[in-house]
């Protein structure tokens, strides 16, 4: 069994798992499973009411629990997948905790292909929030990644600039991180 194969039994039985991407490791659990939701929020110590990201492998599968307008396809397609998370609406499949009750859901499809193989293999949506304490430093290393967890999948040294968070709808950069100019200019396109 190899890593990826332990970590989609890990998520399937509700557990944690940090795992890779193109920008720090992120806390990966079942995004439909209200049970491996809570143990993601009590393993940062990150409050309820604060919204937990998403990842997803493919635009189908992002279609399938947000909400998108035609004139939206252009800026999907062109920075995703990639170090930006999309706030767009979130379907009613989406736990209502994992929105902070805003109705609105964070969307990544990673591009590192460790996190892409596990959400393709797991055919589900993981959460997509960093592996550190809420408010503590995003985790580059696996010797950074301290939280509890049952697998993690190293993928060594990663760039540890967060992702660029953009409210899709509202067109507004949320968070400036990786790759924010190319999406600042974008958006003043739109």
């Amino acid at each position: 069994m190899d890593i990826i194969e332990k970590a989609i039994s890990v998520l399937m039985h509700d557990g944690i798992v940090i795992y890779p991407t193109e920008t720090v490791y992120g806390l990966g659990a079942d995004a439909f499973s209200d049970e491996a939701i809570l143990k993601v929020y009590e393993a940062k110590k990150r409050p309820l009411a604060m919204p937990i990201s998403i990842a997803v492998s493919d635009f189908d599968m992002l279609g399938a629990v947000a909400r998108t307008e035609p004139w939206m396809q252009g800026f999907l397609e062109t920075f995703l997948p990639g170090p930006v998370t999309v706030i767009l609406p979130a379907r009613s499949c989406i736990p209502e905790v994992l929105t902070g009750g805003t109705g609105m859901i964070g969307i990544r499809i990673p591009s590192h292909p460790l996190a892409l193989r596990l959400i393709t293999q797991f055919d589900a949506p993981i959460t997509a929030t960093s592996a550190n304490l809420h408010g503590a430093k995003e985790p580059r290393t696996p010797e950074e990644c301290t939280i509890p967890r049952e697998l993690l999948i190293d993928g060594g040294m990663l760039p540890g600039i967060p992702s660029t968070v953009v409210d899709l709808p509202a067109k507004q950069i949320l968070r400036a991180g990786a790759g924010v100019d190319p999406v600042a200019k974008f958006l003043l396109t739109l």
